[in-house]
């Protein structure tokens, strides 16, 4: 069974008199352990349908279903407990507290969960060596470069234990050698099956992903699987 599975999708947004389609009928799989990258110009439908995959919006229409668990259906308490134990986020601008260090930045989902404080100290300083800043963990935010920021982020993402990671841009503010860092960091969280789905305009980017969805005025442009960037540097 795919982890992600989008039958017909739609979404309509409402501006007064005016219906605006954002998606006119997105149909996908997507399975486990996946590094999928949806590429599209602004206004094709991607930020939209990362928000559906993430729990964050309703279709106006389809089936969205989450290890076959039909998220179409779920009341707002449904998609908030699935949202905050199965989805991961990471962000272009990192959304890290500034006066915070980078152990407590990690720590927030926990907090927020109720964990006790050894237990959440113990998991995020356990995120942070899985992304390679174990000897940062007492940094503030100013103190790290933008690369590092963004491991903090992915860190804080992977703390309640995903099985989805939805990356909106997370390159778009860093330079070429971070950007790669980042890129390796989100294919070997691949190899552990958490699934990746990754927003990015940047072809240069796409091709680290071993598929790309292309969108255009939400509709599904082209599907193609392809050898990810690291594999044909094996070649």
């Amino acid at each position: 069974m795919p982890l992600l599975e989008l039958d017909c999708l739609t979404r309509i947004h409402a501006a007064g008199d005016v219906r605006i389609p954002a998606l006119r009928g997105i149909s996908l799989r997507v399975e486990r352990g996946e590094f999928v990258a949806l590429m599209g110009a602004s206004g094709s439908g991607k930020s939209t349908l990362m928000n559906i995959l993430g729990c964050l919006d309703r279709p106006s229409s389809g089936r969205y279903r989450f290890d076959g668990r039909d998220v179409s259906a779920m009341s707002r308490d449904g998609l908030a407990r699935l949202r905050n134990r199965e989805v991961g986020f990471v962000f272009q601008s990192f959304n890290l507290l500034s006066r915070t260090s980078a152990i407590e930045n990690v720590e927030l989902p926990l907090l927020y969960a109720g964990v006790p404080a050894a237990a959440r100290h113990r998991r995020a300083r356990a995120a942070l060596e899985r992304v390679g800043l174990g000897e940062r963990l007492y940094h503030h935010p100013r103190q790290l470069s933008g690369g590092q920021q963004q491991r903090v982020a992915i860190a804080r993402a992977l703390i309640c234990e995903p099985r989805l990671i939805l990356a909106d841009e997370p390159t778009g503010n860093l330079d070429s050698q971070a950007s790669a860092e980042v890129m390796a960091l989100l294919r070997e969280l691949g190899r552990t099956g958490i699934t990746v789905v990754l927003v990015t305009h940047a072809a240069d980017i796409a091709v680290h992903a071993s598929r790309v969805v292309v969108m255009r005025d939400g509709l599904v442009l082209s599907d193609e699987r392809q050898e990810p960037m690291q594999e044909m540097a094996k070649a």
